[in-house]
Formats: structure tokens, C-alpha cells, sequence
């Protein structure tokens, strides 16, 4: 398992795991990253994070994205 910081963009990975407080899982739960989901690095721009998952695009801070594993 690593943070989703580190995937590959372009690579299609799945989420294992998401960290953090029980308000920031569950601000995530509601943007659609969900265990077991596919999920994909776009670009990482600046301190942001561009994210595919659930066909859709989200940009999330790296902060936020390093809660998320892969």
C-alpha cells in the first residue's frame, strides 16, 4: 500500500484504504473515493492533486491525497 501521491498518473489503481479524522474520511466518502473504487492520478499542479474517480475529475490538496491509499 502507498499514498495515491506517489501513483503513477495516467495508471488506474484501486483505493484500499483512506486515513485521517473521521470528518475527513467522510468529506472524502462523499467525493466518491470509496474502498475498493478505481481510482487514477491526472496532473498534479502546484499543491493540488487532479484526480479521476467515479467519472469525474476532483482536485484535492496533496495533503489531502496523501490519506489516500492505493
Amino acid at each position: 500500500m502507498m499514498p495515491l501521491t506517489i501513483a503513477v498518473p495516467g495508471e488506474e489503481n484501486e483505493i484500499r484504504k483512506i486515513g485521517g479524522s473521521q470528518e475527513v474520511r467522510q468529506h472524502l466518502f462523499d467525493m466518491g473515493f470509496v474502498i475498493g473504487e478505481p481510482v487514477m492520478v491526472v496532473n498534479t499542479m502546484g499543491g493540488n492533486v487532479i484526480i479521476k474517480v467515479k467519472e469525474s475529475r476532483v482536485a484535492i490538496s496533496r495533503e489531502m491525497a496523501e490519506k489516500i491509499y492505493i
